[in-house]
């Protein structure tokens, strides 16, 4: 494997354990948030559990293919302290900032990776361009909520 290339699946496997461990935090913040301002939340959560999974299994796809290995779980090293859960069920800005914050990660990253692919690599260049709109998308309905929580308070 060339060094780039090496560099390209390092690159992958970063971001396929950023949407892993997304898709845990999401899950448990779905189900933890207590209250009537969180149910839009919640479902806005637990609709884009799916996505994110879809998201890492096409990570995975196109590690193997430049002949990468996707890691198990004694590879994973959490890092999105931001999206634990809150220790007030009812606290939904904090939720709704971890997932900003989760995302704001994920765009860096997908970025990233568009960039050392430019010219090397175009099909997996073309797939990060498409997780990064995804995850631009939802980083824009999560500041609207933020939005909406912020002029009601």
């Amino acid at each position: 494997m060339s060094d780039k290339r090496a560099k390209i699946v390092e690159e992958l496997t970063v971001s396929y354990w950023m949407e892993m461990e997304t898709i845990q935090n999401y899950l448990a913040n779905s189900q933890n948030l207590d209250g009537v301002r969180a149910e839009e939340i919640k479902k806005a959560l637990a609709a884009d559990i799916p996505v994110e999974l879809g998201h890492a299994t096409q990570l995975a796809g196109r590690i193997r293919v430049l002949g990468g290995t996707v890691p198990g779980s004694k590879g994973f090293k959490a890092s999105q302290s931001f999206l634990q859960p809150p220790k007030a069920s009812t606290d939904v800005v904090h939720v709704i900032k971890g997932v900003i914050k989760a995302e704001d990660g994920a765009i860096a990253q997908y970025t990233k990776i568009i960039k050392l692919c430019d010219g090397v690599d175009y099909a997996t260049q073309d797939m990060c361009i498409q997780l990064l709109s995804n995850e631009e998308d939802h980083r824009r309905e999560f500041l609207g909520f933020l939005r909406e929580y912020e002029k009601g308070a």
